[in-house]
């Protein structure tokens, strides 16, 4: 990991941008800890950084305040990342298929999301042994957002996640729901219940697959976009519960 830029933000959160190979990120800390503190690895969609950094300094700064750091990595194919042709092309044939009002087939979600999950769970775990060998972050780690299908399978694989808030935004393959199954951590699942993009029954059953003790779904009614304030509150709210 190597750090490339250092500034101090207006309510005393340390943001440092870095790079982890070809792989950019940001890393949050609070300006007032003074012994090691636990992470939380914001995920996002597969829109660049630069585009998604509004809502991911707003959260960050969220976790500061709770006294978490908080980091996020680059997606593969995403931002200023090499292009990722077969990627592009899923997607691709997704707007098609929505702009043209039919089912999104099997095939095009597999393609779409399973390469993205192979690649960038691997990603997440060399990002947090880097983060997580920084004398500043002493750990647990939360997983907080994203892509849905890569925080399900970060956390049937990565033991130093202990606690995960999804969003049900996102097409999920049907594989995934086997997955998902092995999940054990507690959740927090977020739910716009009138999500023009998701499939709120799929949702719902991805929900019921979850095979952890402690699961909470929000519903909200609204939108992709139109998340309620209070929804953030209460999803910071379950981190505190489990990474202090």
């Amino acid at each position: 990991m190597r750090f490339t830029t250092e500034r101090r933000l207006d309510d005393g959160v340390l943001e440092r941008e870095f790079t982890l190979g070809e792989i950019p990120g940001i890393l949050w800390t609070p300006g007032s800890a003074s012994a090691p503190v636990p992470l939380i690895l914001l995920g996002h969609p597969p829109l660049g950084l630069h585009k998604m950094y509004p809502r991911l300094v707003a959260r960050a700064r969220h976790a500061a305040a709770d006294g978490f750091a908080a980091a996020t990595i680059e997606l593969p194919g995403s931002g200023d990342r090499p292009r990722w042709v077969a990627v592009e092309q899923a997607r691709a044939d997704l707007r098609r298929a929505m702009e043209a009002g039919e089912p999104v087939s099997d095939e095009i979600i597999d393609a779409l999301v399973l390469p993205l999950v192979d690649k960038a769970v691997p990603e997440s775990q060399a990002a947090l042994d880097a983060l997580l060998s920084l004398p500043e972050i002493g750990g647990p780690v939360g997983y907080s957002g994203g892509v849905i299908s890569v925080g399900i399978r970060l956390a049937v694989v990565e033991p130093r996640i202990v606690a995960a808030g999804f969003f049900a935004g996102s097409f999920v393959p049907r594989t995934m729901f086997e997955e998902a199954r092995q999940v054990t951590i507690p959740l927090h699942v977020l739910l716009q219940w009138d999500d023009e993009g998701n499939d709120r029954q799929a949702a719902l059953d991805l929900f019921d697959a979850f095979g952890s003790k402690e699961k909470t779904l929000h519903a909200n009614m609204g939108g992709h976009t139109g998340v309620p304030q209070f929804a953030g509150e209460d999803a910071a709210r379950f981190f505190v519960r489990h990474l202090r």
